[in-house]
C-alpha cells in the first residue's frame, strides 16, 4: 500500500465538478483506491471511485486527506491524485 496525505485547495472542496474530476481520474487506475479525512476521529475509509461516497464525504476546502492506494499501480495512482488535490481540481 501507498500513501500520502494532502491539503485540498479547491475553494468549494470535493464538491459537484471538483468531485467528479477527482472520481473520474481514480477510477482510470486497476489499484483500489481510498481517502480518509486526517483530522477525523473514526478513520472511516472512502472508496475514491465512488462519486456517492466522495461528495457524502463533505470534504471542504483546506481539509487534510490521506490519499491511498493498494495494487500495481498504485504509487502512481497516489501521486496523481494528490497532484490533482493540490492544484485545485479545475
Amino acid at each position: 500500500m501507498y500513501s500520502k496525505t494532502v491539503v485540498v485547495v479547491n475553494k468549494k472542496g470535493l464538491h459537484a465538478r471538483p468531485a467528479s474530476n477527482f472520481v473520474t481520474k481514480a477510477q482510470g487506475y486497476k489499484s483500489t483506491v481510498t481517502i480518509r479525512k486526517t483530522e477525523a476521529d473514526n478513520g472511516q475509509q472512502i472508496d475514491a471511485k465512488s462519486i456517492m461516497q466522495v461528495l457524502a464525504a463533505g470534504i471542504t476546502a483546506g481539509t487534510e486527506i490521506e490519499v491511498s492506494a493498494e495494487g500495481e499501480d498504485a504509487r502512481e495512482a497516489v501521486e496523481d491524485l494528490v497532484e490533482l488535490l493540490a492544484n485545485n481540481l479545475d
